[in-house]
């Protein structure tokens, strides 16, 4: 049976704005449960619920009905903070420590003694590419800096748990490389990472499973290739034509061809239509060369369910 590390049961939270006081739900009715070892992506346009759902599980705002849930205990849940790291999106450092001195502070927070402090500060900030400036001021920082140095703090009380909202934001392609590759190394080294972001390459990159939430409700949960192979748009097939043969009038209704030449015939196949069936049909007049499910990318999944959300 799998181990539960994180879940959201049925939560919702509605938020009054300070114009007439009209009454806003920011999430409604999200459930979706996170699997020890695993990552997963939560995934949503913007306003679409992704931070108000992680600053609930962190704690920081109270639901307005439902539950969440760490290591077994109710958010807020004081005995599982030890054993989870957290990045919040934009966050904001003192200005004039060093990555050095922030990953330290952070470490007395948790309550470590001076030499696993430093040596965690060390190899940490080196883990995020920090390590030519680790004496510098973070008001010196370019955003993507002050990320990086945002998830060593995160990681020096080697958390079981590492919870990331947006943790790509602001950073160049190496970055958002230098990212991923932290966060595979997590799960190689036995954490559990739960992020939130907008950046589908990478949620397809590296996710185990994803939730995708638009207008505040969960619209999919599942493996990312799950999800992809539900979203079969058709079947690419190129056949080679025998001599004298010719696919006049033997093509079914839902199949078209997309290309010709001299030798081959590239035929496109709804998703409706029998493959299968359609193989033995062109026996007689072609040899068949390739056949190709196409598939929705995980961007066309997600701008699809958005879509569908809203309307």
């Amino acid at each position: 049976m799998a181990d539960t590390v994180l879940a959201v049961e049925n939560l919702s939270k509605e938020y009054r704005t300070s114009f007439r006081r009209k009454r806003v739900r920011a999430v409604e009715g999200a459930s979706f449960a996170v699997e020890r070892g695993e990552i997963f992506g939560f995934v949503g346009p913007n306003g679409a619920g992704k931070t108000t759902t992680i600053r609930t599980l962190m704690g920081l705002i109270r639901p307005t009905a439902g539950r969440c849930v760490i290591f077994g205990e109710e958010v807020p849940a004081p005995g599982a903070r030890s054993r989870l790291g957290f990045l919040p999106e934009s966050p904001y450092f003192y200005d004039y420590l060093t990555p050095r001195e922030l990953v330290d502070l952070s470490g007395r927070l948790f309550g470590l003694d001076r030499a696993t402090r430093h040596r965690r500060a060390e190899e940490l900030i080196a883990r995020v590419g920090l390590a030519d400036a680790a004496d510098r001021p973070l008001r010196k920082f370019s955003k993507g800096m002050l990320q990086r140095a945002g998830l060593a703090q995160a990681l020096v009380n080697n958390p079981e748990l590492v919870v990331l909202d947006e943790p790509m934001s602001g950073l160049d392609p190496i970055g958002r490389k230098e990212v991923r590759d932290l966060i595979l190394w997590l799960r190689e080294a036995g954490k559990t990472v739960f992020f939130s972001t907008h950046i589908l390459p990478d949620v397809e990159a590296i996710c185990d499973r994803v939730a995708i939430i638009a207008a505040g409700k969960i619209q999919e949960v599942g493996q990312v290739g799950s999800l992809l192979d539900e979203s079969l748009v058709g079947t690419e097939i190129v056949v080679r034509l025998r001599p004298e043969q010719s696919l006049d009038g033997k093509l079914p209704d839902g199949v078209t061809v997309r290309d010709r030449s001299p030798e081959d015939v590239t035929l496109f196949a709804g998703p409706r239509v029998d493959v299968t069936d359609l193989l033995v049909g062109l026996a007689a007049a072609a040899r068949i060369v390739s056949v190709v499910p196409r598939r929705d990318t995980l961007e066309e999944v997600f701008l699809r369910t958005t879509r569908e959300a809203k309307s």
